[in-house]
């Protein structure tokens, strides 16, 4: 099953990014890892300022995978003080911008202290109407689709749902997105070419763009790069390029 032809495909109304580079750009400079992790953050804020000025319906950030647990401890521990610091920093002026914040991923790996901040800027911004930020942490994509599977393998063995009646669209309302529109464009910066298990379900149908900028570097001209090249491609789903003439005259 194919998604529906966007009817503006010039903006796309989910952009996902895969946040690469932070611990090269420390180590050009000499520096320590932690601190391109510092710096990383002022890409982040301008990032969403960008897509909410633009109309992005929703932006998902890949902001700590669950392979990153692997990390040194002291990386680790840094990266959770940052989380801590950056939701009470940004969180008044989300709120101010009308965003709602939600987070995907396997929380209960997080401390208490982290686990409270998050639920409460969830609740704080749950009534905003303006673009979703999703933060992707501690996540993995499959680690997604198989808590997706799961469930519906639960309704299964329970009676109240029958195997032949598991659908596409069933199975995604199940994953961590479920009522999002699936991405439109997806970004990673750092000169890496890969996913790296991040929305492996949702991204089927995505428009990639790869950048060698390293994330702190990362700012508004590499943005608008990229949606100018989603802007220009064409987006079939199998069809050809008649047919998404003719549907969206």
């Amino acid at each position: 099953m194919s998604p529906d032809i966007p009817q503006n495909p010039a903006v796309p109304r989910h952009v996902a990014v895969i946040m690469d580079g932070n611990g090269r750009w420390a180590r050009a400079r000499h520096l320590p890892r932690t601190e391109g992790h510092r710096q990383g953050v002022h890409a982040t804020r301008a990032t969403v300022r960008f897509c909410a000025s633009r109309g992005v319906e929703v932006l998902t950030l890949f902001a700590f995978s669950s392979e990153n647990w692997r990390r040194p401890v002291s990386e680790v521990r840094t990266l959770m003080g940052l989380f801590v610091t950056a939701l009470e920093r940004e969180l008044p002026e989300l709120e101010a911008n009308n965003i709602r914040l939600r987070f995907i991923g396997e929380r209960e790996n997080f401390s208490a202290k982290l686990r409270s901040r998050i639920n409460e800027a969830e609740k704080r911004t749950a009534a905003n109407s303006g673009m979703n930020l999703v933060i992707a942490a501690s996540y993995g994509g499959r680690w997604d689709v198989l808590c997706a599977v799961r469930r519906l393998a639960e309704q299964v063995a329970a009676g109240t749902l029958a195997p032949e009646a598991i659908t596409e669209a069933g199975l995604a309302a199940e994953l961590s997105t479920g009522g999002m529109p699936e991405p439109d464009l997806f970004i990673r910066t750092g000169g890496e070419h890969r996913l790296s298990n991040f929305l492996l379900w949702q991204l089927a149908y995505t428009e990639l763009f790869f950048t060698d900028v390293l994330w702190p570097d990362f700012d508004a001209p590499v943005l608008e790069a990229a949606f100018e090249c989603f802007a220009r491609r064409e987006r079939r789903f199998g069809r050809t390029g008649d047919q998404v003439t003719r549907e969206r005259a």
